[in-house]
């Protein structure tokens, strides 16, 4: 049976963000990934296994290494999924304020 991810589970974890984080400016092998961080390799590689089956990092080969880069185009989605929900709320943030501001108005 295979386990399906989803991007929110990838970033669910705080050493995946770093993770992500880390790669979003430039591509490092394995080791280098590993060496920012106080976790074991293989538990490195437990986060990148992860990211890489959400879509959220590319491991290429090239000889005997292993680079990961970042592809956010999943966060992206995310993004404009969630800007939907943002403006609902800010509109209705910002209706409560004006309410407010109007109700201290009406006190004073």
């Amino acid at each position: 049976m295979e386990l399906r991810r989803d991007v929110f589970q990838a970033i669910s974890d705080p050493t995946r963000r770093d993770i992500i984080d880390l790669l979003s400016s430039q591509s490092l092998n394995l080791n280098a990934v590993a060496g920012h961080f106080s976790v074991s390799r293989p538990a490195i590689s437990k986060h990148i296994k992860i990211l890489t089956e959400c879509g959220l990092i590319i491991v290429r080969q090239e000889g005997r290494e292993r680079y990961c880069r970042t592809d956010l185009q999943k966060l992206k989605e995310v993004d404009e999924w969630l800007e939907r929900y943002r403006k609902f709320w800010n509109h209705k943030l910002d209706a409560l304020e004006d309410f407010l501001e109007h109700q201290n108005d009406k006190t004073i």
